[in-house]
């Protein structure tokens, strides 16, 4: 606790400078309130302090309920009174209008964020409490699902059906095709599964479902091949109907110490096959010009699965320019309708019959009182391969569903496409027109979408989406710690986001900081040499020096450093000379295996250790 409010505090100080003012008193303020409410001063209060902040950047002015729990003096708190009074004015409370002071202003805008958000995110497990609400409030989604499901009007129902088919039908036209032709091949991630097989074991699976046997048959998917030597493989396979399918596993995951994830793992099988759809589905929402496609694909130009800078720079446009909003969603995945899923794929019935072949219908979720098996309304809870391109394309149908409603006339193929540049769905990041916003709000909550407001805006100059934050055009994104300080060198996972951390804020330029942060490592990292973000040791980067090499190799006389690495190895993991097969016919791409032990281990690593090493700086 101790070095986190004095990190706190060492970051303070050099913002202050930044905006000429004076955090003594902040200080005191901070280790005070830490003592008297613990460590959830810095992860809950101040970030809801943070939120009330933007809320008043989008109102203009300073809001009487905004900053419970702090002292004000003439409307503003007294708390990061320096920073607020280069915002706001001080007798008015009005937003000041700083043409000649704009550095400043933007400055304390970041200043602001980056006290209250810098321990927002730290990994650390809720209590009990949050956690049971937590769950709690997912049973409560799924039960108000259920309650929405078969409520949306026909009308509703027809316009999202024919946006659907404009903005997608090539798409689901080519997945039909693949899923006819027998195209399709498994995946296994390197996750947790329901049915608790790991590593290798995977490809071993024994439980198929019936539903997945009418679409993906097991001899095509299970065995390395369909031919008469490894038939008998088949007869250890469980074929499930559908009342005696393996439910989902909810569990909690860190997130912030005031709530945390919920994610649903699923079962091997259902993740293998989802997999299997999942990667050419992507392929083809991504591409321009999909081959076997007659048309362009227009979903192309407004969703991303791997690239959010599309997003964080139209939300810096619409912070500057004022005319795209950035919209956030709660509990995004977990309001996605099954029924939702089937509409989009009405007209593709191949693709529609695999991909709910593959969609889990019950959840075995904790409770006080036992595990409780709920059947699912939803389409995915997240942890399904398939919920992040699905939750993303239902996302922009009804947006533009909202933008045709707003516009009192029918969207086409080319009007949409005029609106390239101007929506982008990443997940549930939305960015949208802001003379539509309204409308699209209210055509998502037709939809059975909760917008969150703290993190939605349209009429003032702040902006976020994707971890971009913006200000009037400028970057006011903050740098977060992602765990506590490590304690020695075996806190590995510590050790490597303290140095993280180190870097984003010497690249923020708060030098002063990373200085200070270059003494704790170094308490930890005898040797932390200069070194370029590409290099795999642990290291610090710098403006001035690519890096400072202490040695010449021998033989190349190629510069090196003295330097800690991280050294990872997967857990054993067997597997059985079918499975191994198997493994090799399901491996994408003409290359070797990476690891040449991966038939003996395999998984994600279970340990961390760092090794001190000569290695290249670059």
């Amino acid at each position: 606790m101790k070095s986190q409010i004095e990190l706190w505090r060492r970051v303070a100080e050099e913002l202050a400078t930044w905006c000429h003012t004076s955090v003594t008193l902040d200080c005191k303020k901070v280790q005070r309130r830490v003592e008297q409410e613990g460590f959830s001063f810095l992860t809950i209060t101040l970030p809801a302090f943070a939120k009330d902040f933007e809320r008043c950047l989008e109102l203009g002015a300073v809001d009487p309920c905004a900053f419970p729990g702090f002292t004000r003096k003439r409307g503003l708190p007294l708390f990061l009174g320096g920073f607020l009074g280069n915002v706001f004015d001080a007798s008015s409370g009005a937003l000041i209008d700083a043409d000649e002071s704009q550095d400043l202003l933007v400055d304390s805008i970041f200043a602001v964020r980056q006290l209250c958000y810098l321990f927002a995110k730290i990994e650390i497990p809720c209590s009990d409490a949050r956690v049971s609400r937590a769950i709690r409030g997912y049973i409560d989604c799924e039960q108000e699902m259920h309650q929405r499901s078969g409520t949306i009007s026909v009308e509703d129902m027809e316009a999202f059906r024919r946006i659907s088919s404009l903005v997608f039908r090539g798409v689901f036209t080519i997945m039909d095709s693949k899923v006819y032709d027998g195209e399709l091949l498994g995946k296994h991630g390197p996750g947790r599964t329901a049915d608790r097989l790991d590593g290798n074991a995977k490809f071993d699976q024994s439980e198929w479902t019936g539903r997945l046997e009418r679409v993906f048959p097991a001899r095509e998917h299970l065995i390395p091949n369909d031919g008469w030597a490894y038939q008998d493989q088949l007869d250890r396979v469980h074929f499930l109907e559908p009342e005696a399918e393996r439910p989902v596993r909810v569990i909690t995951v860190p997130k912030t110490l005031k709530t945390p994830r919920i994610i649903a793992i699923e079962p091997t099988c259902m993740q293998y096959m989802q997999q299997a759809l999942l990667e050419p589905l992507i392929e083809v929402l991504e591409s321009q010009t999909p081959s076997h496609c007659d048309e362009e694909n227009l979903a192309s130009h407004f969703l991303g699965f791997s690239d959010q800078n599309p997003n964080r720079d139209l939300a810096m446009l619409g912070s500057k320019n004022g005319d795209l909003a950035t919209l956030d969603l709660s509990e995004a995945s977990d309001r996605v309708l099954n029924e939702l899923v089937i509409e989009l794929l009405h007209n593709n019935p191949l693709f529609s019959e695999a991909v709910q072949a593959c969609r889990s219908t019950t959840a075995r979720v904790p409770s006080p009182d036992g595990e409780v098996i709920l059947p699912l309304a939803k389409f995915a809870s997240m942890g399904s391969a398939l919920c992040f391109p699905f939750e993303a394309m239902i996302f922009l149908v009804a947006i533009f569903v909202g933008i045709e409603r707003s516009a009192q006339r029918p969207l086409t193929r080319s009007s949409i496409k005029k609106l390239r540049g101007s929506v982008r769905v990443y997940g549930d990041d939305l960015i949208v027109p802001v003379e539509h916003v309204k409308h699209v709000i209210d055509s998502l909550e037709t939809f059975g979408f909760k917008i969150n407001v703290n993190k939605s805006f349209w009429t003032g100059k702040f902006r976020e989406s994707c971890g971009g934050d913006y200000y009037d055009g400028h970057d006011v994104t903050p740098v977060k710690v992602r765990r506590v300080f490590p304690k020695s060198r075996a806190d590995v996972q510590e050790v490597i986001s303290l140095v993280k951390l180190r870097n984003h804020m010497y690249h923020m330029g708060l030098w002063r900081t990373s200085e200070w942060l270059d003494e704790k490592i170094g308490k930890v990292l005898p040797h932390f040499p200069v070194v370029q973000a590409t290099s795999p040791v642990l290291g610090r980067e710098s403006l001035s020096f690519d890096y400072l090499s202490d040695h010449l190799h021998d033989d190349t006389q190629s510069p090196l450093v003295r330097g800690y690495t991280v050294s990872t190895r997967p857990p054993p993991s067997s597997v059985s000379g079918e499975g191994a097969l198997l493994k090799f016919f399901l491996k994408r791409g003409d290359e070797p295996f990476a690891d040449e032990e991966h038939l003996e281990r395999s998984g994600r690593p279970q340990s961390f250790a760092l090794k001190l090493r000569w290695v290249q700086p670059f």
